[in-house]
C-alpha cells in the first residue's frame, strides 16, 4: 500500500511540474530589456537616423566610402522568437561599432540568454571583420538571427 502511495504522489508531483513550467513562448513580462544590450528604438529602425536597409556616409557604388565613416542597418531577420536587427558602423572598410537594435524580449528566459549571447556576437564580429563568427551555443535562434542581419548590412556596406 505504501509503494502506490509513493508511486500516486511521484507521479502526481511530475505532471505538476510540467504543467507549471513556463516556455520561452510566454508572453507576459515584467520590466525592461537588459542594460548590457542596445536599446532597439521605435519600429526597428535605427539609432542613428537611418531606416532599416539604409546606409548613411557611403560610396556612389554602394560601398563604403574610404576615408569616411559609415552606418548601416541590416535588414530584420524574423526568428522563432522575434526579430533581430543589428547596425554595423564602418570606417575605412572596418566594422568599427556593432550595435544590436531589436531583438527577441517577451519574456526572462529570452532576456538572459540574449544578455549573455548578444555581447559575444557583437565581439566575435569586430574580431572577425566579417559574418563568418561561430554561433553561441544556447542561442542558436538569435545566433541564426543575428547572423542574417549581419550578413545583410556588410552586403549594404559593400564588405
Amino acid at each position: 500500500m505504501k509503494r502506490i502511495v509513493l508511486w500516486f504522489m511521484s507521479t502526481l508531483t511530475v505532471v505538476t511540474l510540467l504543467f507549471g513550467y513556463h516556455t520561452s513562448t510566454s508572453s507576459q513580462l515584467p520590466g525592461g530589456r537588459p542594460s548590457v544590450l542596445a536599446a532597439p528604438s521605435g519600429g526597428g529602425a535605427s539609432t542613428s537616423g537611418t531606416t532599416p536597409g539604409t546606409t548613411s556616409g557611403t560610396a556612389p557604388g554602394g560601398g563604403a566610402a574610404t576615408g569616411s565613416t559609415a552606418t548601416v542597418t541590416g535588414d530584420s531577420t524574423d526568428t522563432r522568437w522575434g526579430p533581430v536587427q543589428v547596425q554595423i558602423t564602418v570606417a575605412n572598410r572596418t566594422i568599427t561599432d556593432v550595435k544590436v537594435v531589436d531583438y527577441p524580449s517577451g519574456n526572462r528566459r529570452d532576456e538572459e540568454i540574449n544578455a549573455q549571447a548578444l555581447p559575444i556576437l557583437v565581439q566575435e564580429t569586430l574580431d572577425a571583420q566579417s559574418a563568418h563568427i561561430d554561433m553561441v551555443s544556447g542561442a542558436t535562434v538569435t545566433s541564426e538571427g543575428y547572423l542574417g542581419s549581419l550578413q545583410s548590412a556588410l552586403d549594404q556596406a559593400g564588405l
